[in-house]
């Protein structure tokens, strides 16, 4: 056991427990046969995808708003495939997606075994910089809610990861210490440095490239019971 003095985990919902790029594949699919978008999908995605890390990172700095992201995430992905589509229509399609993103729900293998065991031993929580009002049918639907006690948003919160003050309005709101708490997510720069400046244990969920960075590594979510046992 790596940490003994363990009470409570924070976990990252996105990329971490909810397999987001699966499930948007899904949520895009529908909106391009319900809206005859005759784009083919895999290229659309291979583009979609990193420009859509982008957007975030300019979001989770304060480069940008919420608006610009849902909008120019999409019309940037499609001018890139060389994709006519009107600004009319960018808009029906970031509204669609929103609205379909939650129906689909498929988890990274292992989610709900690990959940299982450590919620037997642990408060679990969920820090998230997704939009609030998906994140939460994120987490009802699929039925994760119901090992979380809190999940907190950064639109709740007023700040993003890795701001510190994310991690400790968290940790205030359910009476963690640092000392107490550990960070797992798969965002190295949002998850991991975030709560390591407030003195949090972390767990870098690795699934995008290998790293060389120094903290706790894991693959896959099934690894995570070795610190916790």
């Amino acid at each position: 056991m790596k940490f003994k003095n363990a009470k409570y985990l924070f976990f990252d919902l996105d990329h971490t427990l909810w397999d987001f790029d699966l499930n948007s594949k899904l949520a895009y699919r529908q909106i391009f046969e319900e809206q005859g978008v005759t784009l083919d999908l895999d290229q659309f995605i291979a583009i979609y995808e990193p420009l859509n890390l982008e957007y975030w990172r300019m979001y989770r700095n304060n480069e940008i708003g919420k608006e610009h992201l849902r909008f120019h995430r999409l019309k940037s992905a499609f001018d890139a495939c060389n994709y006519t589509v009107t600004r009319e229509q960018i808009d029906l399609f970031a509204d669609l997606y929103i609205s379909y993103l939650p129906n689909y729900n498929h988890l990274f293998e292992g989610c709900i075994d690990l959940l299982d065991d450590l919620s037997q031993n642990y408060e679990l929580h969920c820090i998230t910089n997704g939009f609030r009002e998906v994140q939460q049918q994120k987490m009802e639907r699929s039925g994760l809610d119901t090992y979380f006690g809190l999940t907190l948003t950064a639109e709740e919160a007023g700040i993003k990861k890795p701001d510190p003050q994310i991690f400790h309005d968290a940790m205030n709101r359910v009476g963690a210490r640092p000392n107490e708490s550990v960070m797992i997510g798969d965002s190295f720069e949002a998850d991991i440095l975030g709560a390591q400046k407030v003195g949090m244990k972390t767990i870098y969920f690795d699934i995008h490239k290998p790293t060389d960075l120094e903290a706790y590594r894991v693959k896959t979510l099934a690894e995570i019971k070795k610190f916790f046992s």
